[in-house]
């Protein structure tokens, strides 16, 4: 299984001197992100210059990340005056400034003596007349995608105050075949659909996997030998053990913010409570204690406390609780049943799925409960997960007489809904923490 994992860590090298930017003291190009419906910003994206069109490539990796992202609006490159244009040289604004472009992109591609490849970009306010932004990087030629999503990262940042999420990869479910004999395998691939990777052969039914805060381990359900178990695998090695030998089933685990513990569901004599285990004493620690269903925990990103869902009221509803199982509350009131609640990143929202009036919903609210905001609704939507800066949710959807589940994301204000591509069906995606 080596050749699987083969090229998941790459070591790119970020130099900034000698592009050093300028901040101009009030800049025209910045968008606030914090607001409603956003106007995207006009945006002038020009080939990078390249000796065998890589330049090309990784130019439109960056306009298709920050297009998607729906705050960017790459303006056509037929439009454009100035052609070829280059990180050594000043751009005429006026050229950029008459085809509506706020801010321009440029940059170069160039060989190294030792085989690397150099990429280097410019960011310009095309009002102000002055650069925003400037760097280069230094990497292997198998990983131009990554630079690509790297510098789409580097200019949303610069635009928008926020982190970026480009440059972050999705595990998921991929799922083949009829829907009475579906094969489901383990997958990872960039969060643009790119590079897809399968993980696990399709033998055993796995489900729910979650990535650890170390971007190299994610754990998972398997259904092997007829018995769900929790299992952790290792992404270099492809290197699988079992979490923990449990009398029942286990159910839904996933990390603790520091990668130190497993939080999961087990099940007991029909109902089931909410454990953790130290992955390095292995020691369990039960949390809850109930003759209800508690499952689907997630810490919040400080690691103090715990969302999950419980049945304990008569149908399921999302409570927090301590990280040690203290002072449990019950924080969702609305019409219908909630479930899969996740943390958000930033520790300011919730996310969850929501049954009622016949339809599954994507939803947010506030950890004590309040601002519950509905995002999409559907026949089937279930299983959000949070992009690295909280901006984003990723989920997946069943339509109805669609055949199979596929992959969505939508944005914050709920506007940006957006089908992420995949070669076959797909469902419990899991977005990864910003790679290194």
């Amino acid at each position: 299984m080596h050749e699987i994992f083969k090229g998941l860590c790459v070591a790119i090298l970020i130099i900034v001197a000698g592009f050093a930017a300028t901040t101009p003291a009030r800049a025209v190009v910045e968008l606030d992100i914090t607001q409603g419906n956003v106007q995207p910003l006009p945006i002038a994206i020009s080939d990078f210059q390249s000796q065998d069109g890589l330049g090309k490539k990784i130019s439109d990796v960056v306009s298709a990340d920050l297009k998607r992202s729906g705050l960017f609006a790459p303006i056509d490159p037929s439009a454009f005056i100035q052609k070829g244009l280059g990180p050594d040289v000043s751009p005429n604004f006026q050229d950029w400034t008459v085809i509506n472009a706020q801010a321009l992109v440029v940059g170069r591609v160039s060989p190294e003596a030792d085989g690397r490849l150099r990429v280097e970009f410019r960011l310009w306010d095309v009002f102000a007349g002055q650069q925003l932004d400037g760097q280069q990087f230094y990497t292997n030629p198998d990983n131009w995608r990554r630079v690509g999503h790297i510098i789409a990262d580097a200019i949303y940042e610069r635009v928008t105050g926020e982190k970026g999420y480009f440059d972050s990869r999705v595990v998921f479910v991929s799922e083949s075949g009829d829907k009475a004999n579906r094969v489901k395998r383990l997958a990872i691939m960039d969060q643009d659909g790119a590079n897809v990777r399968y993980l696990t052969d399709g033998r055993d039914l796995v489900l729910t996997p979650r990535f650890s805060p170390n971007r190299q381990e994610v754990t998972y359900m398997s259904f092997g030998n007829g018995e769900p178990r929790v299992y952790l695998l290792q992404l270099e090695t492809g290197q699988r053990e079992i979490v923990g030998n449990f009398p029942g089933m286990t159910f839904a685990p996933r990390f603790s913010p520091d990668g130190q513990k497993v939080i999961m569901s087990l099940q007991q004599n029909g109902n089931a409570n909410i454990y953790a285990m130290d992955l390095r004493s292995r020691a369990t620690t039960r949390l809850t204690s109930t003759s209800a269903i508690d499952t689907s925990p997630s810490y919040s990103p400080d690691g103090t406390r715990i969302v999950f869902e419980s049945d304990r009221g008569g149908r399921q509803q999302l409570y927090t609780m301590g990280a040690d199982g203290s002072n449990q509350q019950r924080i969702s009131f609305g019409d219908g049943s909630y479930s899969t609640p996740v943390w958000s990143p930033r520790g300011d929202l919730i996310a969850f799925t929501k049954q009622s009036g016949g339809q599954f919903q994507i939803g947010i609210m506030r950890p004590d409960g309040s601002g519950e905001r509905i995002l999409t609704s559907g026949f089937h939507n279930e299983g959000p997960t949070w992009a690295p800066n909280g901006r984003v949710l990723m989920f997946f959807r069943d339509q109805k007489g669609g055949g199979g589940p596929q992959l969505y994301s939508i944005d914050l204000t709920g506007y940006n809904e957006q089908k992420v591509p995949t070669s076959g069906y797909a469902s419990d995606p899991a977005w990864s923490p910003l790679l290194d």
